[in-house]
């Protein structure tokens, strides 16, 4: 029962916070109103700024925010107890994580749709505007490099979710042209859709398809990430609703539904146990992992760590650039936002508790082992968690079986479990893969534009404004990263396409640090408007100190089991960390010196909302 009772208790602390916190920053801060003219309506242009109704702009928002993120984080953190990994995801998420989702999409919505970096060029200066676009770009390469291996060891250990992952393809395109052209409602559409998508996963690894999955599962990496890449291409330059709004709405929709039938699951387990072992008894659902435990075999600190392993979960800088980069162009209500943006993080974060329980107590239920013998409890959960791993696949996998017992506890068939988490970690990898490739490629138009302006000048990179060579700019350097060897080997097809490992450590606290950056361009928002900042100065304090504390212990301190990147050699690592906090101090200090002349004082240039 303390299982189900932490669930509920999340859920409903997350209702809570939505209508309490989330209805004031929405009312008392950023006083949302309809009569302000969204960007989608302004500057309306059917391929980026399309007015869209906050149902479908939540589903491509929470599918594109959430990613592997929210799984691999906290399938990796609850190695420090399951306690601590709990209170950050629930407490993150509500005071900062949903914070500055929904205030990096209220500014941007207050600004034509502008992506946080390049409003901050208006906020504070052109200097940083040219730094966050710089850090912007480091941050979505290393996604884009890793996220088409991340898909390919997913398809790798799940080949039943190859099909149904590549069906949705077809059926988003239908789905948005029915949308678009004639302009229906969204609950016969989305009832097909769902019905399609469930079908697909059932008989999606059945006969001539089982071969089809089978064949593709054992393709190399870098064909993977070749062909993902040219797949994010297309979803880039094509009208979001053809391919890229519909896609991520339909996966919603079968996201959010699995994420009942594990609640649905979880209650059966919590009052009738697990589905039934050998011996035909039903295990107990209970905490497999322990509640708290400081120094786990191999792990660093638990503090700062835990605050970047575990970060969609709680607050990811990456939300920003989704907010600001694609939502906030499709908005067609300003009051919307609180819904997409606010009320998006707390359903990642309810998902993140899901992870949690899954891997904590939902692997307890039964493990099967290769002779067919089954661990339950703590033995089961020690054979994922004897030793730290940051390593993607066994806690992907760790995840599945856990997740997937909450759904067998439902008379659900094994294999057709499985095959349901396994599109439900691939979708989410997916939406996440070009909805990046889209927002890299306003960062390099972004850049191209602040490096040679239009006005006068040689312009050499003019052909970065547009965007088929901006996003081929940005498939080019994210493949150009990815074919680079494992560290050590030398390079063949065999091993090409896992270059983005060679970064990978990185992630997590540039990833961080980025939010800590959106905070700066919030409070600045909010500070020149003589609105408070208190709520927003605190968490960007937290989250520009943390990412930072991690980086330099990676890079000169680590410990016994953990040495660091410079006593290893990893100049790569090295130079690139050393690079971004260069570029965060060298932002902080700007903002600090322009900090007290800025209060109530409206930047130059600014952009005054439009009434309806």
């Amino acid at each position: 029962m303390q299982t189900l009772l932490i669930a509920l208790l999340s859920g409903l602390g997350f209702i809570v916070a939505y209508h309490t916190y989330g209805r004031w920053l929405g009312g008392k801060i950023f006083k949302l109103t309809a009569s302000n003219l969204c960007p989608s309506e302004k500057l309306t242009d059917g391929v980026d700024y399309v007015p869209t109704s906050k149902g479908v702009v939540f589903g491509h928002h929470f599918a594109s925010i959430a990613g592997t993120g929210p799984i691999v984080g906290p399938a990796i953190g609850i190695m420090w107890g399951w306690l601590p990994a709990l209170l950050w995801v629930v407490l993150g998420s509500i005071f900062i994580g949903a914070v500055h989702d929904f205030g990096a999409l209220v500014v941007s919505l207050r600004n034509n749709g502008q992506t946080v970096g390049d409003v901050a060029g208006r906020l504070l200066n052109r200097r940083v505007r040219l730094l966050f676009l710089l850090i912007l770009f480091m941050a979505l390469t290393i996604v884009l490099a890793i996220f088409g291996l991340v898909i390919a060891a997913v398809f790798r250990q799940y080949p039943a979710a190859i099909v149904p992952c590549t069906i949705q393809i077809p059926i988003a395109v239908f789905i948005g042209y029915w949308l678009h052209r004639r302009g229906s409602s969204l609950l016969l559409p989305s009832i097909i859709a769902l019905v399609l998508m469930y079908v697909t996963v059932i008989y999606g690894d059945t006969g001539m398809l089982h071969a089809i999955n089978t064949t593709m599962a054992a393709w190399s990496s870098w064909t993977w990430v070749v062909l993902l890449l040219l797949y994010s291409y297309v979803a880039s330059v094509l009208p979001v609703w053809s391919l890229l709004q519909p896609r991520d709405y339909i996966n919603s929709l079968q996201l959010i539904s699995v994420l009942g039938l594990l609640v649905v699951g979880l209650i059966v387990a919590a009052f009738a146990g697990g589905a039934p072992l050998l011996d035909g008894t039903r295990p107990t659902l209970e905490m497999a992992a322990p509640m708290v435990n400081w120094n786990p075999a191999g792990a660093p600190l638990i503090f700062p760590f835990l605050f970047i392993t575990i970060a969609c979960g709680a607050i990811s800088g990456f939300h920003c650039l989704v907010s600001s980069g694609t939502s906030s162009k499709q908005l067609k209500h300003e009051p919307d936002a609180r819904f997409v943006g606010y009320g998006g993080m707390l359903t990642e974060g309810f998902l993140a508790v899901l992870v949690i329980l899954a891997c904590a107590a939902g692997i307890g239920l039964g493990l099967t082992k290769a002779d067919g013998s089954v661990l339950v409890g703590h033995e089961a959960w020690l054979t994922k968690y004897s030793v730290w791993s940051a390593s993607l696949g066994p806690l992907v996998g760790a995840f599945v079986d856990g997740s997937s017992n909450f759904l067998k506890a439902l008379g659900i068939p094994g294999a057709i479990a499985v095959a349901m988490m396994g599109v439900f970690v691939a979708s989410f990898a997916g939406t996440t893969l070009d909805s990046a490739c889209r927002l890299q490629r306003y960062v390099i138009q972004e850049l191209a534009t602040t490096i040679t302006p239009r006005e006068g000048g040689l312009d050499l990179f003019g052909w970065l404004r547009g965007k088929h060579g901006a996003t081929l700019a940005a498939i080019f350097f994210a493949g150009l990263i990815a074919a680079a060897p494992p560290a050590g080997q030398a390079w063949s097809f065999a091993n090409a396409g896992k270059g983005g490992l060679l970064l990978w450590p990185l992630f997590g606290a540039t990833n961080q640090l980025l939010g800590g950056l959106s905070f700066l361009v919030i409070a600045f928002y909010l500070w020149r408007r003589g609105i408070a900042v208190w709520f927003v100065v605190l968490p960007m304090i937290f989250m520009l100190i943390i990412p930072m504390w991690a980086m330099i212990w990676q890079v000169f301190i680590g410990g016994a089991d953990t040495p660091s990147w410079l006593s290893q050699g990893k100049l790569l690592l090295v130079s690139i960390a050393m690079i971004t906090l260069v570029l965060e101090v060298w932002m902080v200090i700007e903002a600090i010196k322009l900090f007290p002349r800025a209060k109530g004082i409206l930047e130059d240039n600014a952009i005054e909302p439009v009434k309806v």
